[in-house]
């Protein structure tokens, strides 16, 4: 066994990496075939979800492995390589086997113990067996570690270590200040995408207790029949399909927005979610909300009205100063805070249009003021939103994101996305279960290996015992040449008398050859038992081609088995 993974993942890079980094679903295919093209690998699958991209290989040679998988991983993310580099991950052999096993039971997963990334490693295998990139150890790999994930969620209680990327989202949505299903109540909720992440979602969602969900999608027969089954469910939700084109009208309608497409551009811009927020519910007057605190000790949060006013503004080519943005928001005193003192009179260039990026509604109009606004950390620059009751909760799950970042500065409205995820889950508290699902890593990689290095001599052990079939079959006929007058019952008595003596003085050897190969450093018998009884190269090639062979009827077998349920959504999270 000779397996290599080279990889990057929330653990080891930035979530702006991560997105540029992404891989679309032709770019995966192409990925795949070019690292069959190299030299140093004979089979290979990628694992790519929102929070990692690993490429898995059967390499004949580390070194030139590492490099060659490097440089295509680069290749076709669009990352140049240096800039990649950094945040790189090697792992060889049985520690590329204890990662992917890890992987498989959620302990490497942005949320502990969650089992959404099952899910996508059987994509992963599905996907090596549809392209018959996946050979023996690949198959082998990750039917393991489909079989490890499942064991540690029945033995252990990593369930309670962590849950899905949707529950822990539409948590963090409440901020801590009331249960999901509480908050959840009556509310309205939209999902785009209806690939499995966001099918999952919408199941979340109905379980704890939306009214309503509207699903958007680009292919209307997904959507329609993620409807179907939501209604189906017997939770009581009420379900319509949209077409995309309506997605900006039904933000006016609805509270609660949850987002995970294949999208490679932004599928909500800050332009869309302002206008959601300024226009209210359709129908209905939005409430006015409180007025924001002016106390020269602190900012105050813009309302509806300052929104309004600043989209007036951009409309009739003003500057923001013009609609009366720096007379409305009290300026403050801290310079590394938001917003920073503005000069009476003093805004910005005319706009063209509003996005949320322009949208500095604490004072990052001004340039002294945008320089603060970057200065603060991103955990900062939330805080005070989160203080606003909120009119419009957004949970993005893709990646690359399809939910303009800079929209959780737009009052009344609290974003939650993957890289939020990523702060809050770094600090979530570790179960005891986990030690318990080390355990099992640790066990199932041993007994892996020790499984791959047996199989590793079988090829020799049949070929011996091959050799052996021969020379008695030779030596029978050989008998029949000297002994013509044996009947059929003699001839046939004597055969079986010499096939078990073979047989009997090669059980010990082969049955010992095969537990001494199971160890490590057990590679080498394998060599000396083709030494020891001069065996034919070519015949142990025949037979481990042979075998092989076997392998990929069996796996074309699963692949097809699979896809009549496979959702090939590719905006996932795990």
């Amino acid at each position: 066994m000779s397996l290599l993974v080279v990889g990057l993942s929330h653990r080891s890079a930035p979530v702006s990496v991560l997105e540029r980094a992404s891989l679309s679903a032709d770019a995966k295919v192409k990925l795949l075939h070019d690292t069959l093209a190299a030299e140093p690998a004979t089979e290979a699958t990628v694992l790519a979800t929102c929070n990692r991209i690993e490429l898995y290989a059967d390499v004949d040679k580390f070194h030139a492995g590492v490099a060659e998988l490097s440089t295509l991983l680069a290749q076709h993310s669009g990352v140049a390589l240096e800039e990649l580099t950094p945040y790189l991950y090697v792992h060889y052999e049985d520690r590329a086997v204890h990662h992917l096993f890890s992987v498989a039971c959620g302990l490497d997963s942005m949320v502990i113990g969650e089992g959404q990334i099952l899910g996508q490693i059987k994509d992963a295998l599905a996907l090596g067996q549809e392209l018959h990139s996946a050979g023996r150890l690949i198959n082998d790999l990750f039917q393991q570690a489909l079989r490890v994930g499942k064991r540690a969620h029945s033995e252990t209680g990593i369930d309670r270590a962590g849950q899905s990327l949707v529950t822990f989202g539409l948590e963090q949505l409440t901020a801590g200040r009331e249960p999901v299903d509480a908050w959840a109540a009556g509310k309205r909720a939209l999902v785009i995408g209806a690939g499995s992440m966001s099918s999952l979602a919408a199941a979340t969602l109905a379980r704890v207790g939306v009214a309503e969900i509207v699903v958007a999608n680009r292919t209307a027969e997904r959507a329609d029949r993620l409807v179907e089954i939501l209604v189906a469910s017997g939770t009581g939700v009420g379900a319509r399909a949209v077409p995309m084109a309506s997605v900006a009208d039904e933000l006016t309608r609805v509270d609660v927005v949850v987002s995970c497409t294949g999208a490679t551009g932004l599928v909500l811009t800050g332009d869309d979610v302002i206008a959601a927020v300024v226009g209210g519910p359709a129908g209905h007057s939005p409430a006015p909300p409180p007025p924001a605190p002016r106390s020269p000790a602190g900012p105050g949060l813009a309302d509806a009205e300052v929104v309004a006013r600043l989209v007036a503004a951009a409309e009739a080519g003003m500057r923001l100063a013009d609609g009366g943005v720096a007379r409305t928001i009290a300026p403050g005193t801290d310079r590394d805070g938001c917003p920073v003192e503005v000069p009476a009179g003093d805004g910005r260039a005319a706009l063209t249009g509003v996005d949320a990026s322009s949208l500095e509604l604490h004072g990052t109009w001004a340039d002294q003021g945008e320089a603060a606004a970057q200065r603060q950390p991103r955990k900062g620059a939330r805080s005070q939103v989160d203080a606003a009751p909120v009119r419009l909760a957004l949970l993005d799950l893709a990646m690359p994101r399809d939910i303009d970042a800079a929209v959780h500065r737009i009052p009344g409205v609290r974003l939650v996305d993957i890289e939020s995820l990523a702060e809050a889950s770094a600090d979530a508290p570790m179960a005891a279960d986990v030690d318990a699902v080390r355990g099992i890593v640790a066990e199932e990689v041993a007994a892996f290996g020790a499984a791959q290095r047996a199989a590793h001599i079988t090829p020799t052990v049949v070929a011996l015992r091959a050799m052996a079939a021969e020379v008695v079959a030779m030596e029978v006929a050989r008998l029949d040449g000297r002994l013509p007058d044996l009947d059929e019952r003699q001839r046939a008595e004597v055969t079986q008398t010499v096939r078990r003596v073979v047989d009997k003085l090669l059980h010990a050897p082969t049955v010992r050859v095969k537990q001494l190969a199971s160890e490590p450093g057990g590679a080498g018998y394998a060599e000396a038992l083709r030494e020891l009884f001069d065996l034919d190269p070519q015949t142990v090639a025949s037979v481990s081609r042979a075998d092989a062979a076997g392998q990929a009827g069996q796996v074309d077998q699963a692949g097809q088995a699979d896809k009549a349920d496979k959702n090939d959504d590719s905006g996932r999270a795990s």
